[in-house]
């Protein structure tokens, strides 16, 4: 060692035995739903059972329905769906409450040759082969039975009533046929087919077992066959083989198989086969494949000179329109009276939870799994078998749809781009029934978060402090300016009062404001002279101009409105705006690149004072703002107009405006009732 020949020199040599006691009756069960932390150990096992050559075992275990954490009156709920209120010896839980939870196993890994338990004892290591390794899961089966409780009762009152009222049935004509010799082919497919698989694993009878826990007698005296029975020196052989040797026994090159491919498999179709189906099965079979695809691409498939429209109205059968590609509906992957291969789930579940995953990526380009999975609440490999059809992962940024947004298809079929969108409202409506969301609860990303700055509260304190006195300057400059008028196309402004005392409080109480006080955090207060003068906070400002580029006109009342729902959504405890007072929400209206619009009300109108306090969105860069300021321009000499106006007064001013721009100025800013168009918020009775 003194030569340095050898860096890496032995510290121990360990003899390593196989014991075979145990060789094919070993399982290793995990528990993937717990953490490790949190054993079974001390859990009451009231039953086990395995199927050796499906390699499944369930496992009954008892819950503690003593404990703090356990709810009763959902424990009683869930036992009386299952069981009825009658008393069985079939019941499941038979103290009427949900005393027990059954595990039902998986697979992890269908080889484990390479896998073995391995105990320590007195330096030396014994190993052991495993049979299997089980996960075991939670299993739902009791629902199943709650919901076969419900249909049979359903079942037995239709059943009760028509007999009542139709007597006995009359006798029928049966017809009989004798099925023909059943194909090669044909055979092959109901060998391989999904009923033929769950009968024969229906098949292999259950064995039942005894369990013991591991501090039982019992299981000490299995242990000890996981050492070998034969450790005695004279059983000990020098290894005689080379080191290269060694390592090709420790790791055997992988075979290289000879696989022969079939020349025409019977599950896949050839292009010249697909295309001798019907247009409707050829479209059928190419999405079930694809899960996604451009219209585009989706024409290319099919054979040259096969008409659009045909494939239009074939296509909307059997996908559903996303960003402007096409995505194989759910009822197609997953047809009735079948269940998940991952998990088991139901089909009707795995609809929902993937038309709520289709749903969002009309919304947005990207998920998070872990949002989705919160939302619809199935097995994780159920989730990622959804993302994985239709997405691809990016890193930092979720799931990102599979194809970029074909608008040149949106553009060229307007009308089907239409009743998409309805459908998927419906969709929509439904999902929201069965998750209990709003689509309000999900805002699109598009924009990246910038990363967050640390500093310092002096820093912070002096950045409000300088913040404070440029918004002072501002406002009081906006305000002089507004004051004395402006020249041009720009509409009056008139500058409300503002006392010397205590601000006028606005009536903006909410539940989820403490003691219905706004006063939740620090508002931006600068010192002038010695008095104190409150300026819009930037958040605030925030609020506004994002409420004013929702809705381009807004009366001070809803205004109030919406910043008071605003204020019901912010958790209880932080409140990000200062106290707010009607003055300083105008200011902000004024400073959000709005102005207030002087629409002369009747002089027996019925509009409260915030009502007749009409905002306007007046400058966002964009071509629309001309059209709108017009607009508002017209509404200062009539508190309504006819349409008929607008267009004339726009095609005036602007040469030729479309009937489109002209409805869509008007949709945004007004409402119409009895042939008069009124800003919204002033219409009267």
């Amino acid at each position: 060692m003194a030569s340095g020949d050898d860096d890496d020199p032995i510290i121990e040599e360990i003899d390593v035995y196989l014991a075979k006691s145990l060789a094919e009756k070993l399982y290793l069960l995990q528990y993937p739903v717990r953490p490790s932390t949190m054993t079974y150990d001390d859990v009451n096992i009231l039953a086990a059972k395995i199927k050796t050559k499906q390699q499944r075992v369930e496992l009954q275990m008892g819950m503690d329905t003593k404990s703090p954490n356990y709810c009763s009156s959902k424990g009683e709920q869930i036992a009386l769906n299952v069981d009825g209120t009658g008393y069985e010896e079939s019941n499941t839980y038979s103290v009427k409450l949900m005393d027990n939870q059954t595990f039902s196993s998986i697979q992890a890994t269908t080889n484990t040759s390479r896998y073995a338990a391995g105990i320590f004892r007195k330096g030396e290591l014994h190993l052991t082969p495993l049979t299997g390794i089980l996960q075991m899961r939670p299993s739902f089966a009791y629902l199943d039975k709650a919901d076969n409780k419900t249909r049979e009762r359903e079942a037995d009152n239709e059943g009760g009533d028509s007999s009542q009222e139709e007597g006995e049935e009359e006798a029928k004509a049966v017809s009989v046929r004798y099925s023909r010799p059943e194909s090669e082919q044909a055979r092959q497919r109901r060998i391989q087919s999904y009923e033929f698989l769950q009968k024969k694993q229906a098949e292999e009878p259950w064995i039942h077992l005894q369990y013991h826990g591991v501090r039982d007698g019992r299981s000490e005296h299995e242990r000890q066959y996981l050492f070998s029975q034969h450790v005695h020196a004279s059983d000990n052989t020098e290894l005689v083989k080379t080191p290269k040797e060694y390592l090709t026994m420790l790791m055997p090159p992988p075979a290289e198989e000879k696989v022969v491919k079939p020349v025409g498999p019977s599950n896949v179709l050839s292009m010249a086969q697909l295309r001798t189906l019907p247009l409707g099965e050829q479209i059928k079979t190419l999405m079930k494949n694809v899960k996604v695809i451009q219209f585009a691409s989706l024409m290319g498939l099919l054979a040259s000179g096969t008409d659009a429209t045909a494939v239009l109205r074939c296509i909307q059968q059997v996908a559903l329109l996303v960003q402007g590609n096409w995505v194989v509906k759910s009822d197609v992957l997953y047809p009735k009276n079948t269940c998940s291969p991952h998990s088991g789930v139901a089909a009707e579940v795995l609809c929902r939870g993937r038309d709520f995953v289709m749903w969002r990526f009309t919304l947005e380009r990207s998920l998070m799994r872990k949002e989705v999975a919160a939302v619809i609440k199935l097995p994780p490999e159920d989730v990622k078998d959804f993302l994985e059809q239709v997405a691809v992962p990016r890193v930092n940024r979720g799931w990102e749809f599979l194809l970029p947004a074909d608008t040149n298809f949106v553009k060229k079929h307007a009308d089907v781009a239409q009743r998409q969108h309805m459908l998927w409202q419906g969709i929509q409506s439904k999902l929201e029934k069965v998750f209990h969301f709003s689509k309000d609860d999900f805002v699109p990303k598009n924009s990246p978060q910038p990363a967050p700055v640390h500093v310092s509260g002096e820093q912070r304190l002096k950045s409000a402090k300088d913040r404070a006195q440029e918004k002072q300057a501002s406002l009081q400059k906006d305000l002089d300016a507004k004051r004395a008028g402006s020249s041009g196309s720009d509409i009056p402004i008139k500058q409300e009062p503002q006392s010397d005392g205590e601000p006028e409080p606005m009536d903006t109480s909410s539940s989820g404001i403490p003691n219905g006080s706004l006063n939740g955090y620090a508002g931006m207060e600068c010192v002038n002279g010695g008095t104190l003068s409150n300026v819009p906070s930037p958040r605030l400002l925030d609020f506004v101009t994002e409420t004013f580029g929702k809705n381009p006109v807004l009366t001070l009342n809803e205004l109030k409105r919406l910043f008071s729902l605003h204020l019901a959504t912010v958790p209880a405890g932080h409140i990000p705006f200062g106290p707010v007072s009607d003055h300083m929400l105008q200011d902000a209206v004024l400073l959000s690149r709005c102005k207030r619009i002087m629409v002369p009300f009747p002089a027996l109108t019925t509009a409260s004072a915030d009502e007749q306090k009409v905002f306007g969105l007046w400058e966002t860069g964009e071509d629309v703002d001309k059209h709108r300021r017009l607009l508002y321009e017209m509404f200062t000499k009539s508190y309504h107009v006819r349409r008929s106006a607008v267009q004339a007064r726009l095609t005036e001013e602007f040469g030729d405006v479309s009937k489109a721009d002209v409805d869509r100025l008007l949709k945004e800013c007004c409402s119409s009732h009895a042939g008069m168009w009124y800003l919204k918020g002033t219409i009267q009775s």
